[in-house]
């Protein structure tokens, strides 16, 4: 079972959409137990990284998703997501992530290259990907093109956790990987046809 986690926060039904599309039947839950037995995790979301863990708490789900991600379920983070798995954060400097990566997150500094640009960093952008060998995007080619839609960047102590950057104003961390933890800073159940790849390969692993 795949199981799209709810915590109130996320556009859960185009995600359910995208993964029945590429032949999967996740399960949308908010219970600890159905986390428990689930194969794989998605953990989707849209807002603030301050209320999202305060949701995630709310519905004691914090311990259980860290137990199941370092028990070896295969984990597919996206956007605040991928956010929620850092130490920190910028946007709540006093709330504690996941903690599941040593790092924080980040906003689109004000000053230089990204003085001039709009924040958030919405639409379309490509990837540069560092790790050729990734399940996740196997068959991509580097012009494929993403969506992005954030104001907040995951940064990891540890760059061996990066496995693609993208340029907006600054080179940021768009995508991570290692081991069973997948992260994508960009909405692919948003991203078209090279978003619904990359689901329908995490959905084969």
């Amino acid at each position: 079972m795949i199981a799209i986690v709810d915590y109130g926060m996320g556009n859960l039904r185009s995600v359910q959409k995208a993964f029945e599309h590429c032949g999967a039947k996740p399960v949308i839950t908010s219970r600890a137990r159905d986390i428990e037995k689930a194969g794989k995790l998605v953990l989707p979301g849209v807002g603030a990284f301050t209320q999202a863990m305060h949701e995630l708490k709310k519905r004691k789900l914090v311990e259980t998703l860290k137990e199941k991600i370092r028990g070896g379920t295969p984990y597919l983070g996206l956007c605040l997501g991928l956010q929620l798995l850092f130490s920190s954060s910028d946007e709540g400097a006093h709330v504690k992530g996941l903690d599941l990566i040593s790092g924080t997150v980040r906003r689109f500094p004000a000053t230089g290259r990204c003085k001039h640009l709009k924040i958030p960093h919405m639409g379309w952008n490509t990837l540069r990907v560092r790790k050729k060998n990734c399940p996740l995007f196997k068959g991509f080619k580097e012009t494929d093109y993403f969506y992005f839609v954030h104001s907040y960047y995951g940064v990891p102590e540890d760059k061996s956790w990066i496995l693609s950057t993208t340029r907006y104003g600054t080179e940021f961390c768009s995508a991570i990987w290692k081991g069973n933890i997948f992260a994508t800073q960009f909405h692919p159940e948003k991203s078209q046809t090279a978003g619904l790849k990359l689901i329908k390969n995490f959905v084969r692993l």
